[in-house]
């Protein structure tokens, strides 16, 4: 009876399948705006149909939480995107209370475009390999990930230093 690949055969497949998803091919579709300028979007976007509480704004602290980003790597963000005109930047009170963003309506047009180029592109891959394949790859992913950042915790703790550095700021 074989075993099949061992643990160091499947790290290293799953880190070059992970390499090649985030690999030049697919930020082709991404020819405005990049892909975490585009993640950030379509959450501001969300929020701002989604919360009639914050009358549509997106605090900055929110938005670093969702995209795993550090405040100063979403600022960053935010400000390229305000530059651009695609969102304003605001703050309550004297700026204490939080900072938060809102989509203008460039942003929205910019959003829906890149929306459609995606569709047009996923809409092709999920036909050919099959929507309940796709939810089923999603649901392991999000689990495969949640166990991922559980162990990365762990280590960190255990190490007592830093296991990793900040690597999304040469990631990309």
């Amino acid at each position: 009876m074989t075993e099949g690949p061992d643990i160091t055969t499947l790290s290293n497949e799953l880190t070059y399948r992970k390499y090649l998803m985030n690999k030049d091919k697919i930020r082709e579709f991404f020819q405005k705006i990049s892909i975490p300028e585009y993640i950030a979007l379509h959450n501001i976007s969300l929020d701002q149909e989604m919360s009639s509480i914050y009358e549509g704004r997106t605090y900055l602290k929110e938005l670093s939480e969702k995209m795993q980003l550090t405040i100063r790597q979403t600022s960053k963000m935010i400000g390229d995107l305000r530059d651009k005109g695609l969102v304003t930047w605001s703050h309550d009170g004297n700026g204490s209370e939080g900072t938060y963003v809102t989509i203008t309506e460039m942003g929205q047009k910019l959003l829906k475009e890149q929306e459609e180029i995606l569709q047009a592109y996923y809409g092709k891959v999920i036909q050919k390999f099959g929507k309940e394949n796709l939810i089923q790859l999603l649901q392991l992913m999000k689990q495969l990930e949640t166990i991922m950042s559980s162990e990365i915790e762990e280590m960190t703790e255990m190490s007592g230093a830093e296991v990793l550095t900040d690597h999304d700021e040469y990631n990309g």
